[in-house]
């Protein structure tokens, strides 16, 4: 742990410590995949299902690196992970199993979540040249193998594409963690371990989704409607709006989350709560009569405009008034649909109006290292508002299902406190008060 913590050892010193033939990981287990089943979701309680135990190490092997993790955090599919939903991972880890020798070892009896990670570098497999032991990292969780034609304009196209820590074993919430070499990126030395841990899966799926071609294609001057603008993924999409020019809409539930988002630099914001929108006459009836309502607020912020873009990840909850409030042309972007996988729409004000459905998944190698520089150039910061130890990610994964979060919460796996790691300490002054941000919030 010396040699982690310490800003003098060398590689040398890091190739030499031992590596455990064992470590902790939180973990759901293939024999407890039905032990929610007949539940609603709102029901199922990931404290049950999310346990810390002793695994054995994996050997990195081709293009792979071993990370002793510093920090880690929390994203919706942990929460999917831990209740099961929409189906138990396991299988996911059997397919992956089969696709090649080197891959069968992921198919065990436990899962190790966790698709974001800060650490260190322990060792590397070979043909493995740009990382060596001692490289202070965060991995992005793109796992992709390339041995296809498909995948080379765009990696999210391979078809042996993978979610690290969701659809691969050995993830990021646990003292170790298994990644292939190319989901390592430069850890940004202004932000702490666990600062530097929560931006990863988020940051990236908001920067393809909003800013890439492969997305939106956001522009200076765009407006764009940001639902749940203060969360976890919204956070990063309202930094990136107002970075790039842009006018963000922010749609939140509550006067705290409307305050995060004027903090951030937003002016037009949407407490949905507080203004009474309710898009569903009943379970199986929307309301067009709430998405009209809905549009004219939103010109009454824009100055008479409609948005240009949508950044739609509820789903089913809110995806019709998505599509009817985007102005003739314009895109709704969506990733996830933590409201519902079915999403219903009047095709209407998609067809007639010549409006662009774009699906977006994560991001390739090359959007989540600009995402991971602009953070590292502190043009984008953490959402961090709560971190908690290894042994309570049931309590923080419980926390984010039930929405009782703000922006991203992080977890401490090596690290014995919070604020370690840090080494650029004049640019973290300069950026403290937007670093603080979402801890200061949550206070």
């Amino acid at each position: 742990m010396s040699a982690v913590l310490s800003d003098d050892a060398t590689t040398e010193d890091f190739g030499n410590l031992p590596v455990p033939e064992s470590y902790r990981g939180v973990v759901v287990r293939k024999e407890e995949a039905d032990m929610f089943a007949g539940m609603e979701s709102a029901d199922k309680d990931p404290r049950k299902s999310l346990h810390l135990e002793h695994v054995p190490t994996p050997e990195p092997g081709p293009g792979e690196a071993l990370v002793a993790v510093m920090a880690s955090s929390v994203n919706y599919n942990t929460v999917w992970s831990s209740i099961f939903e929409p189906l138990p991972t396991f299988g996911f880890l059997e397919r992956y199993a089969r696709s090649s020798p080197q891959a069968a070892h992921h198919d065990r009896p436990y899962h190790v979540l966790g698709s974001d990670l800060a650490g260190v570098v322990l060792r590397t497999g070979p043909g493995v040249n740009a990382w060596r032991p001692g490289d202070r990292v965060v991995a992005h969780c793109l796992s992709v193998e390339l041995e296809s034609s498909e995948g080379h304009n765009d990696t999210m196209l391979d078809p042996e594409q993978r979610i690290w820590g969701f659809e691969t074993n050995y993830g990021g919430l646990a003292e170790l963690a298994l990644v292939k070499s190319n989901q390592l990126m430069p850890k940004a030395e202004h932000l702490s371990w666990e600062e530097a841990a929560a931006p990863g899966l988020v940051n990236s799926t908001a920067y393809r989704q909003l800013v890439s071609r492969n997305g939106a294609g956001m522009k200076q001057g765009d407006n764009v409607l940001i639902w749940g603008a203060s969360g976890g993924l919204g956070s990063y999409a309202t930094q990136f709006a107002l970075a790039g020019g842009a006018n963000p809409v922010c749609v939140v539930s509550s006067e705290q989350k409307a305050d995060i988002c004027r903090s951030m630099g937003a002016e037009a914001v949407i407490d949905r709560n507080a203004e009474g929108y309710r898009f569903w006459k009943d379970e199986r009836t929307q309301d067009p009569k709430e998405w009209k309502r809905f549009g004219k607020r939103i010109r009454e912020l824009t100055g008479g405009e409609d948005v240009d873009i949508v950044f739609e990840h509820p789903g089913r909850e809110t995806f019709g008034a998505s599509v009817y409030v985007t102005r003739k042309g314009g895109t709704v972007v969506t990733c996830a649909s933590t409201s519902g996988y079915t999403h219903e729409y009047d095709n209407r004000y998609l067809w007639m109006s010549l409006k662009r459905i774009v699906g977006s998944h994560f991001a390739n190698y090359r959007e989540a290292w600009e995402a991971n520089r602009l953070v590292a150039k502190g043009k984008i910061h953490p959402t961090l508002s709560k971190v908690y130890s290894l042994e309570e990610t049931g309590q923080a994964a419980y926390d984010v299902h039930r929405n009782l979060h703000q922006g991203k919460v992080g977890v401490l796996a090596l690290a014995p406190a919070e604020g370690l790691g840090v080494r650029d300490h004049d640019m973290r002054a300069r950026h403290i008060d937007a670093i603080d941000r979402f801890r200061s919030a949550a206070r």
